[in-house]
């Protein structure tokens, strides 16, 4: 046999020797830094402009691109599992042989629940189910009523279909590429490094250069939607516990009071210093004990709703629930409708913003996941990262939301839960259920878990920019971990003003950011699937094959 070329994996990203930016690739950092401060500037200087302009934006590219979205995900999703289930790529370690994983599986888990969804659970948890329960397509062509028993099926289909497994694909396809070629190959942990199968050399010079800033764009994007809605919700639990007026803001057309931007702004300074200081101390302490303190306090709210909430009817809606995602598993995936059409409207603004968030979240979350699961094979990886937290969410989006909806089918809330604002449905629907002592010390928890899961987002985002930015390395310098979380605290902070105290403009930021990197990471699944092709010929005929 013809002996060819070994694959490439010669990456060379020029770090500086000295100075300020030691350790550091200068032009994704420097272009990082001044394309996020121009956007910062503007948006405080001029907040009508800028808001007005994101949301132009914005909709205009989504009536071209919200198919895209629709069907990319979908793609995602089936990725993911025919990679699991071929035995050739399945059984692959990521890593040395026999090497073992390098956290527990309990830490594991933690760190991986806590980092990619934590935030949206503990906001979402009651508040999807039940704005789905009013509006999902099946209640927009007519064939079920809003807030009937009968639109209950629908809604949790949707809401499956937002926090399953295609949620969890998004995040698993970008961390599975970037953890093959840094543990199989021994490359940088560093977006550029998942596409050297397509690109060659080519991912040495500004192309790879300009995938790495879409990866630090994307992430400072995925992370501060995150944040805005755990700052705004915990500005409604606190609240709730001390009633004082300034943290929210009345609704001028006499709906339920929001969050104040003050308020939003004092709850998200003190989050960033919390995170910054985590960040600074690294993953293997101030993430990974966060990460179990999140489960630990996860698992005790859960407990209040299963002793106290309607847990009966929560397991029958999600056995109802789970069969019938199933059924529409493949036309969830695939069905994608124009933005002129009463459905398309509604799939734009649901189910593409979400999948624009997890996208814009995905370098964080994947290149997370690749950090902490060295040493695990790539079906574990995919069915730990896929399948478990799914049906974990699928739980909790269930016990927490069908009680909230059963409190409103029984009429004992009669429309408190529904017209709260969605920061602060999981506290109406405590109040309902819990008597006013326990309720104050649940509200109380709440609101720490709030804040772990915002500083596990935080300081995890902090991290994994600083290793874009670093050119894979790991141990990253403190200072500039600290600038981001400043610069991260600001982009925040302009964009809330720039919305008039509410996330709108934060949001259109996130999906026009989202898009570039939705490009990149289908360009990651070619390349992952040309890499593992060439690894099994090696493997089968003992040969070297050319990438």
């Amino acid at each position: 046999m013809t002996e060819v070329a070994p694959p490439f994996t010669d990456i060379d990203i020029p770090t500086e020797d000295a100075g300020f930016y030691k350790g550091y690739s200068l032009p994704i950092a420097l272009i990082s830094k001044i394309g996020i401060s121009l956007l910062v500037v503007w948006a405080l200087l001029f907040p009508g402009s800028a808001g007005g302009f994101l949301s132009n934006l914005n909709a205009r590219l989504l009536d071209v691109f919200n198919s895209f979205y629709i069907l990319s995900v979908g793609f995602f999703a089936f990725f993911c599992l025919i990679v699991a289930l071929i035995p050739s790529s399945g059984r692959r370690r990521l890593g040395p042989a026999g090497e073992p994983p390098e956290f527990s599986t309990f830490s594991w888990f933690a760190m991986m629940f806590g980092a990619g969804l934590g935030v949206g659970l503990m906001v979402f948890a009651t508040a999807e189910p039940l704005g789905l329960w009013g509006s999902n397509p099946e209640i927009v062509r007519g064939n079920v009523e809003p807030h009937t028993a009968a639109a209950l099926t629908s809604a949790y289909r949707y809401t499956f279909m937002h926090y399953g497994i295609h949620a969890w694909a998004i995040y698993v396809t970008t961390g599975l590429a970037l953890a093959y070629y840094a543990y199989t190959r021994d490359m940088p942990l560093t977006i550029r490094s998942a596409l050297t199968p397509l690109l060659g050399r080519a991912v040495n010079g500004p192309l790879g250069h300009l995938v790495d800033i879409m990866g630090v764009i994307a992430t400072l994007m995925g992370v501060a939607v995150t944040i805005g809605y755990g700052v705004s919700q915990m500005v409604e639990g606190v609240y709730a516990i001390t009633g004082m007026e300034w943290l929210l803001t009345p609704d001028e057309n006499g709906g339920a009071p929001t969050p104040s931007s003050i308020g939003v702004i004092v709850a998200l300074v003190l989050v960033m210093v919390m995170s910054i200081l985590s960040a600074v101390s690294g993953v293997g302490k101030g993430v990974k004990y966060l990460s179990n303190l999140n489960l630990v306090l996860s698992c005790v709210l859960l407990l209040t709703f299963i002793v106290f909430g309607s847990f009966l009817f929560a397991m029958t809606t999600y056995g109802t629930a789970l069969v019938d995602y199933v059924r529409h598993f493949v036309g969830l995936s695939t069905e994608a409708y124009p933005t002129d059409t009463e459905v398309g409207k509604w799939q734009s603004g649901w189910t593409t913003f979400y999948w624009a968030w997890w996208i814009a979240f995905s370098p964080f979350v994947g290149l997370f996941l690749a950090r902490i699961s060295k040493g695990r094979t790539i079906r574990e990886f995919i069915l730990g990262a896929v399948i478990a937290p799914s049906l974990v969410c699928f739980a909790w989006m269930t016990i927490l939301g069908a009680t909230a909806i059963d409190l409103e089918m029984s009429n004992i809330a009669n429309g408190a839960i529904l017209d709260a604002s969605n920061t602060n449905k999981l506290f109406v629907t405590l109040s309902y259920m819990l008597s006013d002592g326990l309720y104050m010390a649940l509200a109380a928890m709440c609101g720490v878990l709030i804040v772990t899961f915002l500083v596990t987002s935080a300081d995890s985002g902090i991290l994994v920019m600083n290793t874009i930015m670093a050119g894979g390395a790991v141990d990253t310098g403190i200072k500039h971990r600290i600038i981001w979380g400043i610069i991260l605290t600001l982009l925040i902070a302009a964009l809330v003003l720039a919305g008039d105290g509410g996330l709108d403009a934060l949001s259109n930021a996130m999906i026009i950011g989202a898009l570039p990197f939705t490009f990149v990471m289908l360009a990651m699944c070619a390349s992952l699937v040309k890499a593992l092709y060439r690894d099994h010929l090696r493997d089968r005929y003992g040969v070297v094959v050319a990438d």
